[in-house]
């Protein structure tokens, strides 16, 4: 971590010098540019959204789209909803989408998502400017918007389940100066940011330098929450050209809770305070992380453009945990056992490219894009800490510091590997028959070999390769320029590996969807899309129950979700403005030897969202204050696939009041927010009757960022 933290101090000290050096090499390309100067691919960008409204999106075919063109669902949660409900982490920004729940975060140290029914953490289905991560943690302060393509989307991004992709769009550099500084402080801690743009001297070439640090204690009764991130870019706008190269690089510690216990009597947890923790404050993860994109678009002529993407990312963690193993509900003994992780590192490499032509053939006009992508990721554990059960903690009358932190390596549960080579090739056609008929049709093939296992000496637990052919099809009807039809047919598939458990080579997992929806995107209005879909995954992967302290997984037979589901978002009215959702989900299993008919874990049959913002009129001086809140819903669902216990439905609301004003001729914006207003207690997933998250209590948070 030392040699990394240089590497940060590097990349800054180096932006230090680059506009002057730059600068002098590109001078004289070209003259300052202006907004009416700007290069097309910024106009674009800019062109995606408006306040809350979504235009047009990126993730479901690699390109820039209209929303209406797309036969899929597609939800978009847009920069200034970010703004106003000051999200921090990616299920504060999707309680904004349908359809999408929080999965077994792993002790809160994992994205897990549930989408449509199907999803985990680790599943690969979180992007990062369309790129596949293993980070632990992916919106962060660089983050600017994050869409959502609903439903199979393999033909796009390769191994994946059928529930969707969530895509983080990043803050790229900007050829206009822009300066932000912002100070937050809550009832837990605070932090400060800062975000830099702009061209660098006379030339096409812009910098972004974004940083961000916060240190917060844990809201229960103990644990600290760090993060430090740094993160610069260069791009170069060419007439031509486009090139983009960001670095981020992340450094945190978070606390690993497991959350609470179910009490097997009453199938609810235990009846002890919620800032109660049944573990220890040597209960954390300490780790790193680093992201490197290089992004390129090249115009080759009228017609067609191409686009290529590398990426590297890595992410390393140290864990320790006082692991829960069995509890006595009558005595409150609870059987823990000192646990931890040393070493574990995961690597990643992404390239994609792909060609994008515009082509007519009489009156019918065609959008073909054809391309190949290589993935090479490896997931590694290397030092598995296991020690003795102990049972000298009592949830009703808590003594910490009983059970020391152990340092005993278990040579079998050690070197737990994962690796994954795949390579993929894929062409798709959008055909534009007339005003009204899109017609898209895809392929992809891809060809992949995965090994797993674990131990010392290693023991490979999964040894499979394969080859799939993957299908799309699409049709879009638009009635008018606001109004779309849509249907839908669709693939995924991912294979099934463990490194825990001998499993041989069993088929992948693979998905089937149908889709129909409409859409409506009105002018400075709202963007809305309703949908109905069907989804059946085969050789479904479920969790039995725990086995000292283990949750074994395997295979089911068919698992099947169905649903519907509603996106509104954008300007009600001049004041007002709106973003919400609701879903509609039925998932179960179809077929299985133990859990047939049982209902999927953690995805609850109905789910909404709403938030509202009001815009008060301005002052004589120009000041204004803005407000708004909303309230989210989510339903009784199972808390594991057995369907042993569940947990209850939820209301939780937020608000929060902004005022802009100028400090000596700067844009200065105040902002207060209150999350949980009404301090409820909440369940918001479950890893099994041992590992039930408990959602966070009400915090108040106070924001000042002031732009130069």
């Amino acid at each position: 971590m030392k040699n990394l933290r240089s590497v940060g101090s590097l990349a800054l000290l180096a932006f230090a010098f680059t506009p002057a050096a730059f600068a002098e090499g590109f001078d004289d390309d070209s003259d300052a540019l202006d907004d009416a100067m700007l290069p097309e691919i910024i106009i674009t960008e800019r062109a995606q959204e408006h306040g809350y409204q979504p235009k047009r999106a990126t993730t479901a075919s690699r390109t820039d789209a209209a929303l209406l063109d797309i036969p899929q669902a597609i939800a978009v949660v847009p920069a200034q909803v970010i703004e106003d409900q000051q999200v921090r982490n990616i299920d504060e920004a999707l309680y904004n989408v349908s359809g999408i729940t929080q999965a077994n975060t792993l002790g809160g140290t994992q994205d897990a998502l549930i989408k449509r029914g199907f999803g985990f953490n680790r599943d690969g289905s979180i992007l990062r400017d369309g790129v596949r991560t293993v980070l632990a943690r992916n919106l962060i302060y660089t983050t600017e918007r994050v869409e959502v393509l609903k439903g199979p989307s393999s033909i796009m991004y390769g191994t994946m389940d059928p529930g969707g992709v969530i895509n983080m769009i990043t803050k790229k550099p900007q050829l206009s100066d822009f300066k932000q500084v912002a100070l937050y402080a809550s009832n837990l801690g605070g932090g400060a940011s800062v975000d830099l743009t702009g061209a660098i001297g006379d030339s096409r070439l812009a910098y972004r330098l974004i940083a961000d640090t916060s240190d917060e204690k844990y809201w229960r009764n103990f644990g600290v929450d760090k993060q430090t991130v740094i993160a610069p870019s260069l791009a170069w706008y060419g007439r031509d050209t486009t090139v983009r190269v960001s670095y981020e690089h992340t450094e945190y510690e978070q606390p690993f809770d497991r959350g609470t216990i179910i009490d097997s009597r009453t199938g609810k947890p235990v009846d002890v305070p919620r800032e109660r923790r049944f573990d220890e404050a040597y209960n954390r993860t300490i780790g790193d992380s680093d992201f490197f994109t290089i992004q390129a678009q090249q115009r080759l002529n009228d017609e067609w453009k191409s686009n290529f993407t590398y990426s590297y990312n890595r992410n390393h963690y140290n864990d320790f945990q006082a692991r829960p193993i069995s509890l006595n509900p009558v005595t409150g003994v609870l059987t823990r056992r000192a646990d931890g992780t040393r070493g574990a590192l995961s690597q990643q490499q992404i390239v994609q490219w792909d060609a994008i032509g515009h082509l007519q053939t009489g009156s019918i006009k065609h959008e073909v894009q054809f391309g190949f992508d290589f993935e090479d990721s490896n997931i590694f554990r290397r030092d598995l800490i296991r020690g003795t059960n102990n049972t000298d903690f009592n949830i009703y009358d808590p003594v910490y510091g009983l059970m020391p932190n152990s340092t005993v390596i278990s040579p079998a549960d050690s070197d737990q590997t994962d690796k994954l080579h795949a390579y993929s090739v894929f062409a798709q056609d959008s055909v534009r028959l007339n005003q009204q008929w899109i017609v898209s049709a895809g392929l992809r093939y891809q060809q992949y070999d995965e090994m797993a296992g674990k131990g010392r000496p290693f023991k490979v637990n999964t040894d499979v390769s394969g080859r799939k052919l993957i299908p799309r099809v699409g049709v879009v009807y638009q009635i008018d320029p606001t109004v779309s039809l849509y249907g839908s047919y669709s693939e995924s598939f991912k294979p099934n590996t463990s490194i825990g458990s001998f499993i041989e080579a069993l088929p992948p997992e693979q998905g089937k969807s149908w889709e129909l929806g409409a859409k409506l995107d009105t002018p400075k209005g709202v963007t809305a899309t309703l949908a109905a879909y069907d989804i059946n995954k085969t050789n479904v992967q479920v969790k039995d129950a725990p086995i000292n302290g283990y949750t074994p997984v395997r295979a089911a037979g068919v698992a099947r979700s169905r649903g519907v589901e509603l996106d509104v978002a954008g300007r009600l009215t001049q004041q007002w403005k709106i973003i919400a959702a609701y879903a509609y989900t039925d998932a179960k299993i179809l077929e299985d030897t133990k859990y047939k008919g049982n209902q999927l874990a953690n995805v609850p049959k109905n789910s909404a969202s709403v938030f509202l913002e009001h815009d008060f009129a301005a002052s004589e001086n120009g000041n204004r204050w803005r407000a708004g809140g909303g309230m989210r819903y989510i339903g009784k669902r199972p808390g594991d696939d057995a369907n042993t216990f569940f947990l209850d439905g939820y209301n939780v609301a937020d608000v929060f009041a902004s005022y802009d004003t100028k400090l000596n001729g700067h844009k200065l914006r105040l902002q207060f927010n209150i999350k949980n207003l009404f301090d409820k207690t909440y369940y918001p997933s479950a890893g099994s009757n041992l590992y039930v998250a408990v959602g966070d209590a009400r915090q108040f948070l106070l924001r000042g960022v002031m732009d130069f």
